[in-house]
């Protein structure tokens, strides 16, 4: 059995590929994460948090390999 690794997705991205990456991480719909991404920030508290969080994993998370050399 493959370990899961949590990376960028290169296929699936709207703005970084992070929500696409944690999707595929946790076997959930990208649809699904992006749109509790939203709501997240919508309502009211941590708002600043959970924007730094997703612009820290922009530049930390590695991209995806996608085998093509």
């Amino acid at each position: 059995m493959a370990k899961k690794k949590l990376v960028r997705s290169r296929d699936e991205k709207m703005l970084c590929g992070v929500a696409a990456g944690i999707a595929d991480y946790v076997g959930l719909d990208p649809s699904i994460i992006r749109l509790l991404w939203v709501v997240s920030i919508l309502l009211p508290g941590p708002n600043l948090i959970i924007v730094l969080a997703y612009l820290v994993l922009c530049f930390v998370l590695p991209a995806e390999n996608t085998g093509a050399s």
